[in-house]
This record gives structure tokens, C-alpha cells and sequence, in this order.
């Protein structure tokens, strides 16, 4: 069993279906003694799993697709300084910043929703990866996660299909895939 299993398990039991600060302590020192990992490694995986599905690997950098311009993009869709028209990378130099990146925002995704199944922090770390940190933190999806509204908040990922003013196709289908993940 995972830690988030147990979670999951335990779930219904808790008054409206949401668990308090004091329920997570009890049931992380319970999974604690029984060995239960805390290091995300399936939630990982998801999350790396939707990303390259939807970003694919581009050694060279490249214009944002919704804007034509910045931010401009390279490896598994890394953005920031120092990426700029021309810049090239190695393959070893995009899978580290992938590796670097993700683990990022996992750790912001945990922050913000601490009780989440894997698939469920998978697909919002895909989602972070790809609106950012603070979009992520301020949006509606993370308020409805936290309050225990699953189903309120897998529908919030098709809320994000915008790049540049216009909804685009590959977004969608990113969004509708982070979102059955969400759900399963």
C-alpha cells in the first residue's frame, strides 16, 4: 500500500469527506510506522509520464506556441533565462532540467494540496509545470482539491486550454488527459 492509498482508504471516514491539519499529522506518524514512503515516487512518475506525452523534446529553442514569441521554450518545454532563439541543448541537458523542474513543482503541488492519491498530485504537478506555480496556487482547482471537491476539481483542468488569447488543440488534449489521470 502507498501512503496514498491509505489516505484514499481512510478517506470517507473523515467529516465531509475532508481531512483537518490534525488528521494529516495522525495519519502520516501511521504511515510512518508502517514504512510507508514519502517520496512521491508514483506521483513522479505520472507527472513525467503526462509531461512528455504533451511536451515532447525539442533540442532547440523554440517560440511559444500560443504567442509565436516568448516565452521562447527548449527541451521538455523548460523556460527562463538564458533560453532564447539559438540556444541548443544535449539530450542530457534537457532530461536534467526536466528532472530539476518537476521536482520544483512537485514540491509546490505538495505544498498546496498536502493530501493527494498520486494520480491526483501527478496531474496537478503536469498542470503546474506547463500554467506555473503562482497560476497554479491562486486557481479555483487547488481550492476545490483542498476542500475535498474531486469532481469540481478534475472539471477545472479544462479551464486551461489558452495560450495567447486562443484555446489550442493541443492544450485540450493535455487538459483532458491530466484531468481523467485526476480522476483515476
Amino acid at each position: 500500500m502507498t501512503r496514498a492509498a491509505l489516505f484514499d482508504a481512510i478517506r470517507p471516514f473523515a467529516p465531509d469527506r475532508r481531512f483537518l491539519a490534525s488528521h494529516v499529522q495522525v495519519i502520516d506518524a501511521l504511515a510512518d510506522a508502517f514504512g510507508l514512503s514519502r517520496n512521491g515516487d508514483g506521483a513522479l512518475t505520472v507527472a513525467l509520464q503526462l509531461i512528455k506525452q504533451f511536451e515532447g523534446c525539442r533540442l532547440d529553442a523554440y517560440p511559444d506556441p500560443g504567442t509565436g514569441g516568448a516565452p521562447w521554450t527548449i527541451g521538455w518545454g523548460a523556460t527562463g533565462a538564458g533560453i532564447v532563439k539559438g540556444v541548443r541543448w544535449t539530450q542530457a541537458q534537457a532530461d536534467e532540467r526536466l528532472a530539476a523542474d518537476v521536482a520544483k513543482f512537485m514540491a509546490a503541488v505538495v505544498k498546496a494540496a498536502p493530501v493527494a492519491s498520486d494520480n491526483q498530485r501527478g496531474a496537478m504537478t503536469s498542470l503546474a509545470y506547463n500554467i506555473g506555480e503562482q497560476a497554479f496556487r491562486d486557481s479555483t482547482l487547488l481550492k476545490q482539491h483542498n476542500a475535498g471537491n474531486f469532481a469540481a476539481a478534475a472539471d477545472q483542468f479544462g479551464r486551461w486550454t489558452r495560450s495567447g488569447g486562443r484555446v489550442l488543440a493541443g492544450l485540450t488534449r493535455r487538459r483532458a488527459a491530466e484531468a481523467a489521470m485526476y480522476r483515476s
